[in-house]
């Protein structure tokens, strides 16, 4: 049986039967036998009508899904609102893209031996697909994977966090009440680790989207049948440039929302700040108020700003990274213990370079912050780790902005916002240890079909 317990209090919620190794094999079989049956194939239309009726079927349970994402996840509740807008959104996305998508012409004619022929495209669903999720956002993740495998048609199996599953469990029962029939949407949850390691590397599986660690994600494309594509998203420790020019006013807020939201358990959550040192103390000054005053404790409670980290263990990580760097001579602000899990958000100055808070992944509520002299220095130390995945620079220049937009190592450079802005319309993926792939509604889409050419001679 799988436990599922509040976040924030460890309170138990449910307990879940878990999946074994007989039900990972009809589950596949059943996923395969579907794909490999043409006459089940659902037409665009059908599948079109499923992912609308199932957005509204989400919207109608809006609150519902909300309180949910606060109280397994421990996601303030309000930011557990727009994640489920973000998800009822991304359902409708992938409708809309399904309208347009189309193969294309290839040039015919243009060479004597390609003569009196015409020659075109399809786009066919690549097959079975292996979804292993994370905890942090428990319902728009599921949705980033599920919603494309549906619109493309393709069968999925999905495996949510053992830690978060019932947003997952309650959006696939929407699926069916939409009317997808059954087999194309199986959840499968198992206490194993060797049995998702089985679904993802099986040789009917044809895409696994990965969304975790970078050692498992890593691992597991090693595995992977021959030919099988994948997406892999990790973490990343996302740096923010804060420039000599950059206005106090308008950047406290930002920042603070992206290296706190979610108690930044978020892949591209501001992690390390350079600071340009002519105004770094009162950057420092006006952050440190900021932080301070973000509202701490119970998720579900709609005042609240940062709430728990997942587990304990993952609360002592955190703590114990603090005290490592505040050992080696860095300055720590705020910082304590709520609870078990709940940490209050801290700021650590001018850590040492090889400290664990400097180059590795926190996924907790701290924030770094560096001083820097020239725009130089500080590109140079926001590429020097293998992880890259959004970046940032706050700044009045022109010239500074497109510089850092050039040279940051990053998927993607923001401008006078956070590290942590997405639209789940816009391309997202990690670069070197941070990822393969792309993710995004449409992109995803585009990963998880097969396109084929058709020749026809005259």
């Amino acid at each position: 049986m799988i436990k599922v317990v509040q976040a924030f209090d460890r309170q138990l919620m449910t307990e879940l039967p878990s999946d074994d190794a007989e039900a990972l094999e009809a589950k596949l079989a059943t996923a395969y036998r579907l794909f490999k049956d043409r006459s089940s194939w659902l037409k665009p239309y059908e599948r079109i009508e499923i992912l609308r009726k199932l957005a509204a079927l989400m919207e109608g349970r809006r609150e519902y899904f909300g309180k949910q994402i606060a109280r397994e996840g421990g996601k303030p509740y309000a930011d557990a609102l727009v994640e489920t807008d973000r998800a009822i959104d991304g359902v409708r996305n992938a409708a809309e893209i399904l309208r347009t998508s189309a193969g294309r012409e290839i040039p015919m004619g243009i060479t004597k031996s390609s003569d009196h022929r015409r020659a075109w495209t399809i786009e066919e669903p690549i097959g079975v697909v292996a979804a292993i999720s994370a905890f942090n956002h428990p319902l728009n993740l599921i949705v980033h994977q599920v919603a494309p495998a549906i619109a493309t048609g393709c069968p999925v199996i999905v495996k949510p966090a053992t830690t978060t599953p019932l947003s997952c469990l309650d959006l696939v029962k929407l699926v069916h009440e939409a009317g997808m029939p059954e087999g194309w949407v199986q959840t499968f949850l198992p206490e194993e680790r060797e049995l998702a390691e089985a679904l993802a590397t099986d040789s009917r599986v044809a895409f696994l989207s990965f969304i975790g660690s970078a050692r498992v994600g890593w691992y597991l494309r090693s595995k992977l049948a021959p030919g099988a594509r994948c997406a892999l998203e990790h973490g990343g420790a996302a740096p923010v440039i804060v420039d000599r020019s950059a206005d106090l006013d308008k950047i406290i807020e930002p920042i603070a929302k992206g290296g706190y939201y979610h108690a930044g358990q978020v892949c591209v959550s501001v992690q390390r700040i350079y600071v340009h040192e002519d105004i770094q103390q009162e950057f420092l000054d006006r952050f440190a108020r900021r932080v301070a005053s973000l509202n701490v404790g119970d998720p579900v409670l709609p005042q609240t700003e940062v709430g728990p980290l997942i587990l304990p263990a993952e609360s002592d990580r955190v703590q114990s990274w603090i005290d490592e760097a505040v050992a080696a001579g860095s300055r720590l602000i705020g910082g304590g213990r709520i609870s078990e899990t709940t940490l209050k958000p801290s700021i650590l100055v001018d850590p040492p370079k090889d400290a664990k808070v400097s180059t590795l992944e926190v996924f907790g509520p701290l924030t770094c912050v560096y001083p820097f002299r020239t725009l130089d220095e500080a590109i140079t130390a926001a590429n020097s780790l293998p992880v890259a995945f959004q970046s940032s620079i706050f700044t009045r220049e022109l010239a500074s902005a497109f510089e850092a937009a050039e040279r940051l190592d990053a998927s993607a450079v923001m401008i006078n916002d956070h590290t942590a802005f997405r639209v789940d319309w816009m391309p997202f993926a990690g670069r070197h240890v941070s990822g393969h792939g792309i993710g995004g509604i449409p992109y995803t889409m585009h990963e998880m079909t097969a396109e084929k050419m058709i020749v026809f001679k005259s």
